[in-house]
């Protein structure tokens, strides 16, 4: 591994690539922390850490990560990439519903594509200039904060000034995404996030050194056994992951050979792979947000019934954990069905002439995909919904912190692990193209002669 890293630093394109890529996350990390004008960024802090103590408590929770801490500190880049994320979420639902839509993502090439991509921008431009105006009525009123006055100077000014630096922020974020994507290494998008879930990590290695600092009475909180359990534990759990992650069903897929003029073409033996982790981490962002909801509104409006619904809600509850657990199952069937067609890809194999053997092309063959992917999802949800679960589990098991505790599973290890490793394929396809060695070095087998 340490030599493939150097060979990184050998091919002079990768080599500015990766400085690039690093310099752009640099400017973002930067924006994370100028403040947002008219706003007590010391109030603001001490109030998030009262309600983010056990889970993360809100949507804002959510958000906190997504943005790297910056929506707890209300910065310039305080939305971060979540209205994109939004936009592009529901951008790839309307292309399933909209038959337009539908016909410009299939039918329009790199024109079409262009397009919907335009539209993605402009929906993210509208969901953080609505976010934001939100975000600046809810500040304003210090009802939502115990009495506590977050900003100095509130009316119609300080609205109009808080969505043009947060929309500016999201713009802006949104643009180095873009040039990640274009001119440096992996998915722009995928990288900001994975370096505000990455920035949280000294946070919570300075709690675990506090955990082990010996308290008032001289003992700590936790001794070297636990420890050397979390990690192992850690390790187990960064291992089932990339397996999931990786995990796939290969349908084998046969081509007739057909005579065109004086050649022939097709003949060839492919497949057609079928992920376990289809949807990726989208059902836990659809089932975090859902279940979120009501706490939220009802730290917006103190009502009773509100109230209640929340409490009920919380993330402490094994009702909490049932419904989660739920959610998540539902939203990975949900997603994979409207962004996996059976039948469309049956009638484009049929069209080229492609079966799979031993089923007959067209209906059967769209049946066959359906019950494929019924089977082939199950596990994959499961086993969303049990990671998704363990980061609470293991901080009441171990009592620690729930920022601790979150890098044992949930939305932050999926994304990361996800994003690391698109990353080194795609700097693995670039040392394989210019004969260097990759990270995975391929051995030799034995066999007779």
């Amino acid at each position: 591994m340490f030599a493939a890293l150097s060979n990184i630093f050998k091919v002079p394109d990768l080599r500015k690539k990766l400085i690039l890529t690093f310099g752009l996350i640099s400017v973002y990390r930067i924006g994370a922390y100028i403040p947002t004008p008219g706003i007590d960024g010391s109030a603001l802090a001490k109030f998030f850490e009262n309600i983010t103590k056990t889970q993360g408590g809100t949507l804002f929770g959510i958000m906190d990560l997504f943005s790297g801490g910056a929506i707890s500190k209300l910065t310039i880049f305080a939305l971060g990439i979540m209205p994109y994320i939004s936009s592009s979420i529901i951008m790839q639902l309307l292309t399933t519903v909209i038959p337009s839509l539908e016909r410009l993502a299939k039918e329009g090439g790199e024109e079409g594509r262009k397009k919907i991509t335009q539209y993605t921008r402009y929906g993210t431009v509208v969901l953080a200039i609505i976010q934001s105006f939100f975000i600046a009525m809810w500040v304003e009123n210090p009802a939502h904060f115990q009495g506590i006055q977050i900003v100095q100077y509130p009316g119609l000014g300080f609205r109009l000034l808080t969505i043009l630096t947060f929309a500016s922020g999201t713009a802006f974020i949104m643009w180095l995404g873009e040039q990640i994507s274009e001119y440096g290494i992996g998915n722009g998008m995928s990288i900001i996030i994975t370096a505000g879930i990455i920035s949280r990590l000294p946070t919570a290695v300075r709690q675990l050194i506090l955990l082990f600092s010996p308290t008032a009475a001289g003992q700590s909180q936790m001794n070297v056994l636990k420890l050397l359990f979390m990690c192992a534990l850690l390790v187990g759990v960064i291992v089932a992951v990339v397996m999931i992650t990786q995990g796939q069903r290969k349908i084998p897929v046969q081509y007739a050979k057909r005579i065109i003029g004086r050649k022939i073409y097709g003949g060839q033996s492919t497949y057609i792979p079928f992920r376990v982790n289809h949807a990726g981490v989208i059902p836990i962002i659809f089932a975090q947000s859902l279940l979120m909801f009501p706490a939220t509104i009802a730290g917006f409006f103190p009502n009773k019934a509100f109230q209640g619904i929340a409490s009920a809600l919380l993330n402490q509850n094994v009702l909490y954990s049932i419904l989660y657990s739920g959610l998540i199952i539902f939203f990975c069937y949900f997603y994979t069905a409207i962004t996996f067609n059976p039948a469309e890809v049956s009638d484009n194999m049929k069209r080229y002439g492609g079966f799979i053997p031993g089923i007959r092309p067209g209906r059967p063959t769209a049946e066959y995909f359906e019950y494929i992917l019924n089977r082939v999802t199950l596990p994959g949800a499961i086993f969303l919904a049990l990671i998704a679960i363990f980061p609470t589990i293991i901080s009441r098991w171990l009592n620690i912190p729930y920022l601790i505790a979150s890098f044992f599973g949930g939305t932050a290890i999926l994304i990361t692990v996800g994003v690391m490793l698109d990353t080194m394929k795609q700097v693995e396809s670039q040392l394989l193209m210019r004969h260097y060695e990759g990270f995975l070095k391929k051995g030799k087998m034995k066999g007779r002669r």
